[in-house]
């Protein structure tokens, strides 16, 4: 077996964290009994680009346990566990290429790897897997069944393939399920970006101003995880409604070139490029702290923080100093995805229904591979009920039931007022 990891001797200790993460994902561990039983993925190959964590890896020995041959490689440089890796390599026998902290040549050399196992199904975050398989393997489009891809700014490449005829596969849109972006994305996001920001800072968040760009889900789950630890919080945003929203949610919302001169800590979430620049920087606070929690490490222009203030000095781990004008200004984890660069990511709990949902989109990929033509779909509404209905009943909770007179009632038009 072929793989790229830091050490293998981490294997023992990852083997712990993985089942340690386990424990917190009884969704996922339910359709892993029922894959063992039906092996929906006998004879496929899956190739997957994502987050190399313990959540992630407790994902990969699921799809093996399905029948599926697993290769797995780190859909970020700075946020891959070496443990998982070492972990799903020496105790579950998954090939993993990953390490903590790679260069980018390494980093598409692991994609690469993953690709030359000639997969059958993707699975993707941030789409990098499948555009390199377009543009540098196209031959393998032939028999490709189709992917998933799990975060918004994939999803985002993946419909401007689309538009564009360039996509030449089916893909599912895992993070626009409900089952993913209502808790993943927001309280996943929210919870995991605060913890970086305090583990690399040890900053105390109460009465800080709190700029926060982009008010999509996982916006508005990071500036409510803020409130609650006493920040002052200020959004920026390009979307009407959005902006609406979060004035009507009780946060001051200005543009960038406002909020800049205003805010001591500041985080991008809008998938977008070039959110925070040159001229942001400038109007910045001495003791200002930057950090990115959007998948690619564009929304920071870093290049342009260097212009302007030369070469940083590391001053804690994660943290770059940088001098502007005089001032001193924080880069967090050098612009890159910073709960999972400074952290551990999503806990293990919301990310059993992003990845039940993930592994339940492959299988229907598997089902559905004659009747889909190259194009983005929506997780099928069937799958968000059984993962939310599993995830409740591991919570404990009960819900009613429609009567049959209920139910004519939501389904008619002659009963009115």
């Amino acid at each position: 077996m072929e793989y790229d990891i830091k050490d293998k001797a981490l294997g023992k200790e990852g083997a712990k964290l993985i089942e340690w993460a386990a424990r917190d994902m009884p969704v996922l561990l339910t359709i892993r009994e029922r894959f063992k039983k039906e092996q929906p993925f006998k004879g496929k190959k899956i190739g997957a680009c994502l987050h190399v964590t313990v959540e992630t890896a407790n994902l990969m020995i699921t799809l093996k346990d399905g029948g599926a041959d697993v290769a797995l490689a780190a859909s970020n440089p700075l946020s891959s566990q070496d443990e998982a890796a070492a972990g799903l390599v020496e105790a579950h026998g998954i090939p993993v290429y990953a390490i903590a902290g790679e260069d980018r040549d390494t980093f598409f050399k692991h994609i690469k790897a993953v690709i030359a196992t000639k997969p059958d199904i993707t699975m993707d975050d941030g789409a990098d897997l499948v555009t390199t398989i377009h543009k540098d393997n196209p031959e393998l489009l032939k028999t490709l069944t189709g992917g998933t891809e799990e975060t918004t700014t994939g999803v985002i490449r993946l419909r401007a393939m689309h538009r564009d005829g360039a996509l030449k596969m089916p893909l599912v849109a895992v993070n626009d399920a409900k089952t993913k972006n209502l808790f993943d994305n927001r309280y996943g996001t929210g919870q995991s970006t605060l913890e970086a920001i305090i583990r690399a800072t040890d900053m105390l968040v109460a009465g800080r101003t709190f700029v926060i760009a982009g008010y999509g889900w996982c916006g508005k789950g990071l500036a409510m995880r803020a409130r609650g630890m006493g920040a002052n919080i200020i959004v920026t945003e390009v979307d009407a409604v959005k902006a609406l929203e979060a004035a009507m949610d009780g946060f001051r919302v200005l543009p960038m070139g406002e909020a800049a001169s205003e805010g001591d800590l500041f985080c991008t979430v809008t998938g977008d490029v070039n959110v925070v620049r040159s001229e942001h920087f400038k109007r910045m606070k001495d003791g200002a702290f930057v950090c990115n929690a959007g998948h690619f490490d564009v929304e920071i222009n870093v290049k342009e923080l260097e212009k302007l203030g030369g070469k940083p000095v590391r001053v804690r781990e994660h943290v770059d100093e940088y001098t502007v004008g005089g001032k001193k200004i924080y880069l967090l984890a050098e612009g890159r995805l910073v709960n999972l660069a400074a952290a551990e990511g999503h806990p293990a709990s919301v990310m059993d229904m992003s990845f039940s949902t993930q592994a339940l989109a492959c299988e229907w990929l598997v089902k559905q591979k004659e009747r889909l033509a190259p194009a983005v779909y929506d997780v099928p509404e069937e799958i968000e009920n059984i993962v939310a209905k599993l995830k409740l009943a591991s919570m404990g909770i009960s819900i009613d039931e429609l009567t049959p007179e209920q139910k004519k009632y939501l389904t008619s038009w002659q009963e009115g007022t």
